[in-house]
Order: structure tokens, then C-alpha cells, then sequence
């Protein structure tokens, strides 16, 4: 294999962290620890107490089913009170980035284990946030063309306004964006496939989202994952009485959350989702895109079209079109466990921080939140990389440095001993001297520790100038280690950010096919802690 995996959990705030690690201050935040599987089989109860077989089959007729998934697998997980785990990613070009294929093969992973642990069918889902409105994140991602060169790739501003992307359908623009990565990948045995598959998903006529499913269905489905959409209309009608309900509670349940986060706050965290002052956890499409809804004494308003609607108004747009209306960050979790008999949730760091302010939210709907398993997180190390890291004498710790930090470092480590230990000994010298010429001249003429100190330091500037040039000099001899460097974090940190959070998977799957997701597969292990009598 001509890469390796380095598999971990990625970082986040001091709540994600405290969740992860298992401190007592983020428990009552969360439904139980995720390693404990007593915390899985104490959610079944209630699930079952909200899904009959008939409320099962109809959570099955809002997915996407894999083509060669069996039905009597289907048939079982009715019959023997099957529950899910989901996980969710807003859509986003090529697929979106690595971590959004992270998080669905996490999802598979515990599915699988927690079938074994609960003795009942477990089907892991994928919920495509189309319903969200951030064109400007979704719009690009990154290739690494074979010139080590970082890419970006993005489907030009069309100056729409606001809308949700399921709504907004790609223009001819999108056929240049994806030839444009075909041009910067690597030819190889296993480029046409992939390339074909982006050409087949993104073109004229589809939204974002209808080609980020495509891509990641393309990856999950045969290994069992599920897809469900949140425009479509089966969710939507499956949604609906829980939405509009929502909008009759909104005052209630903004005390709610407002007392949560005050809790966070007091446990010494901070709430990741701001509440806002009469803010309602739902969205309607209105004059200027997807606008958050507002209370306004008895009605309610949309700020940025200005435009006050009553609840009969917004009931009755919802009931025309029920994809006018959707639910927030907040919400969401919630609509899913209402539509879906859900046991667990993989997530980020951010989600897992945003879920801490739920808890109570699920219970004022009569559901208990889902158990929050941390996803999975990868630092994908090519051996061309590793053999300029080892060259290079660094770890990932630290190239995450800047890169001026890490080439003066390095240039210093190569400076001439005899330079070195010449310049130290001229400091030290100026240093230990002016001590004693200060104590002599202050002896004279105490308005002399000004001009003695100023002395002293100009001496030392000059010399930690030299220093720097002599460090410059080192640098400009080194350009293969420079330009070595500079690959190696591109690869590895591109923009300075994590690899998973930057590049688009597809970057790999040309390079080594399949391999690439079966190697995923076989590192995401779910390490549950053992059971106590």
C-alpha cells in the first residue's frame, strides 16, 4: 500500500474534548457515554415505544434504499425492531470533503458493531442537508494537481439570493469546474471511472446537492449506507406536524435553550449555537431566500425581506409547499428522531459541541437524544510524503507550524558550529560585560544606566540581526528543503487546515481506487468498552 492511514479523533472545543475524554462536568450535557454500551441498549425502550412496525415502514419509505441491499434484511429490521444510526453532512462539490466520507463510514462502522451488540438489525443513514442556505461553503473544495500544486475548484457566484440548495440548480459553469479537476488529477489505472462518475453527477440541470449524493452513494451504498434527503417530499411530509408545532412552542422552548446555554456557560463551557432574541428554530423561504423566522408579538417576521407573517400564514404556505418550511441546526437533530427510530449520531466536533444544548430540546418532543459517537478522523501520509517528512526529520506535530518557524529552525540546526558557538559567545559576552560596566558607570553617574542599557541592547539587536541573516542565507542554500517542506504541508495541512477538512476524496480514489475506502473501512474500528456484570 502505497499509503498510510493514521486514524485518530479529530479536535474541537474544550466541550467536544471533555466528551471524548469522558470528564464528569460534560455528562449531563449528553445521553450517556458513547464507549459505554449500557448507553445504547437504554434509548431502546423508548425508541420502540415510538416506532410500531407500521411507524418502522414508513421511516424506510423516506430513504434511499442501495440497489443490493437484500429486502429480507429490510423485511427483518421491520419485524425485529431494526433502529438506525445516522449521520448528515450539508452537500458540497466533488462530494464534498474527506471528512464528509469519514463521517459516513464511521456511521457503517457502528452500525455494524452496535447490530452485533443489540441483537437487532441496524441500518446506517446519511442525511443530505440540502434544506441548508450557505452557497458560499458549499460551492468549492480542493484537488492537489500533479505538480503538488493545491487547486481550487469552485462554481462561479451567480448572485443568487439566499435560497436552500436543493433549490438552486447548476448552470453550464459546473461542466468547467469538473473538467477543470479532470485536468489537475493524475492520470491512472483507475482515474476514468471516477472522473466519468463526477461528470455523470455534476452537470447542467442538478443542484449541489443531487450530485454530492450521488458521488457519496457512489462510495457508501455498497456498503449498506442509506440516503435521505431532507427536501424530499416523504421527509417533508413525514416533518411537517413536528414543524408547525415547533412554531406554537417557539417562546417556550427559546427559554429552553436559553437556560441550557446558561448551564454550559456555568460548567465552563460556551454554547456553540447563539440564541437569539425571539428567534424560532424554523426557516421559511420568503422575498429574499431561506430567512430565519422571528416572534413578533402575537406573529411573526422575516428580517431580511421585512415582511410580518402570521402563524395561520406561515400554516398555510407550509401546507402549499412544505418545503417553504424547515427546521434550524437545532431542530434538525430532532426532526430526524422523529421520522427515523435513531439509537446514535456520528459526529464532529462541532455538532457534538451544538448537541450539548439539545438535550432538552428532544425532551420537550417526547424523545430522548441519540447517543453521540465522535466520527472518525484520518491523516492520509503517501509514501512520497512520508520519505520528505523523514527526510525532513519532522512529525505531523510539528508541520502544522508555520512555515517560516519551520525552515528557521531548521536552517539554524544548519548553521556552521563555529558560527554558532561564535555568535552565542558574542551575546553572552555583551550581556555578562554590560552587567558590570552598568554597576561601574552608575558608580560615577546614576543617568548613566540609560545610555549603558540602550548600549547593551543595540549591541545585542545588531547581533540577532546577524544571526538572521546568516539564517536567511542557510535558507536560500536550502531551496530542496524548502521546496520539500512546502509539499509536505500542502499535502498534509493545506491552507493551514487539516487535509480532511480541505481536499475532496476524489483526489485519492484516482490515485489508488478502491483500495483507498477499503483501507477506511478496515481502520474505522468501534472500540466499545467491555461490559460489567
Amino acid at each position: 500500500m502505497n499509503f498510510e492511514l493514521l486514524v485518530g479523533r479529530p479536535s474541537g472545543s474544550r466541550l467536544f474534548e471533555d466528551y471524548l475524554g469522558g470528564v464528569e462536568s460534560a455528562a449531563p450535557f449528553y445521553s450517556g457515554s458513547w464507549q459505554d454500551p449500557k448507553t445504547y441498549r437504554a434509548l431502546l425502550d423508548t425508541v420502540d415505544a415510538r416506532f410500531d412496525s407500521d411507524a418502522r415502514r414508513r421511516a424506510l419509505g423516506a430513504l434511499t434504499i442501495p440497489e443490493g441491499l437484500d429486502p429480507e434484511r429490510l423485511d427483518r429490521w421491520i419485524e425485529q425492531r431494526g433502529v438506525i444510526v445516522t449521520t448528515g453532512q450539508q452537500p458540497g462539490l466533488l462530494g464534498g470533503p474527506l471528512y464528509a466520507l469519514y463521517k459516513g463510514i464511521s456511521a457503517v462502522r457502528l452500525a455494524e458493531r452496535l447490530e452485533g451488540l443489540l441483537a437487532r438489525p441496524v441500518l446506517p443513514v446519511f442525511w443530505v442537508a440540502s434544506e441548508d442556505h450557505d452557497w458560499e461553503e458549499a460551492d468549492h473544495t480542493y484537488v492537489i494537481d500533479t505538480a503538488n500544486e493545491l487547486i481550487r475548484l469552485q462554481v462561479p457566484d451567480t448572485g443568487h439570493i439566499k435560497r436552500a440548495l436543493h433549490r438552486i440548480p447548476l448552470g453550464d459553469e459546473i461542466t468547467d469546474v469538473v473538467e477543470q479537476a479532470a485536468q489537475n488529477l493524475p492520470e491512472t489505472d483507475f482515474s476514468t471511472p471516477y472522473v466519468d462518475q463526477l461528470r455523470k453527477a455534476y452537470k447542467p440541470g442538478v443542484t449541489l446537492a443531487d450530485g454530492f449524493t450521488e458521488v457519496l452513494s457512489s462510495l457508501l451504498a455498497p456498503l449498506g449506507m442509506c440516503f435521505a434527503d431532507a427536501a424530499s417530499s416523504t421527509v417533508k411530509e413525514l416533518s411537517g406536524p413536528l414543524l408547525l408545532e415547533e412554531l406554537g412552542r417557539a417562546e417556550a422552548h427559546e427559554v429552553l435553550l436559553r437556560e441550557d446555554a446558561d448551564k454550559l456557560a456555568d460548567a465552563g463551557y460556551s454554547a456553540q449555537v447563539p440564541i437569539l432574541d425571539g428567534a424560532v428554530n424554523l426557516f421559511l423561504e420568503g422575498p429574499e431566500g431561506r430567512e430565519r423566522i422571528y416572534r413578533n408579538g402575537s406573529d411573526f417576521e422575516l428580517r431580511r425581506s421585512r415582511e410580518s407573517v402570521s402563524a395561520v400564514a406561515v400554516r398555510e404556505r407550509a401546507e402549499a409547499d412544505p418545503l417553504t418550511l424547515s427546521p434550524n441546526v437545532l431542530l434538525r437533530p430532532v426532526v430526524e428522531s422523529t421520522i427515523f427510530p435513531v439509537i446514535s449520531y456520528v459526529a464532529g466536533p462541532g455538532e457534538t459541541a451544538y448537541y450539548a444544548q439539545m438535550k432538552r430540546l428532544f425532551e420537550a418532543h417526547g424523545l430522548m437524544m441519540p447517543v453521540i459517537y465522535p466520527r472518525h478522523s484520518v491523516v492520509v501520509v503517501e509514501a512520497r510524503i512520508r520519505k520528505k517528512l523523514d527526510k525532513l526529520g519532522l512529525d505531523l506535530e510539528g508541520l502544522q507550524r508555520p512555515f517560516h518557524e519551520i525552515m528557521s529552525d531548521m536552517a539554524r540546526d544548519e548553521m556552521p558550529e563555529d558560527v554558532r558557538q561564535t555568535l552565542e559567545k558574542l551575546e553572552s559576552d555583551v550581556a555578562l560585560g554590560s552587567v558590570d560596566l552598568l554597576d561601574a558607570a552608575t558608580n560615577i553617574d546614576p543617568t548613566l544606566e540609560g545610555p549603558v542599557t540602550n548600549a547593551r541592547n543595540t549591541a545585542l539587536s545588531a547581533f540577532q540581526a546577524a544571526e538572521r541573516k546568516i539564517i536567511q542565507s542557510v535558507k536560500r542554500k536550502n531551496e530542496v528543503q524548502s521546496s520539500q517542506l512546502e509539499v509536505a504541508q500542502r499535502h498534509l495541512f493545506p491552507e493551514g487546515q487539516p487535509q480532511e477538512r480541505i481536499l475532496a476524496p476524489v483526489y485519492y480514489l484516482v490515485r489508488y481506487g478502491s483500495e483507498f475506502v477499503d483501507a477506511l473501512v478496515a481502520r474505522f474500528t468501534v472500540d466499545l468498552a467491555e461490559e460489567s456484570e
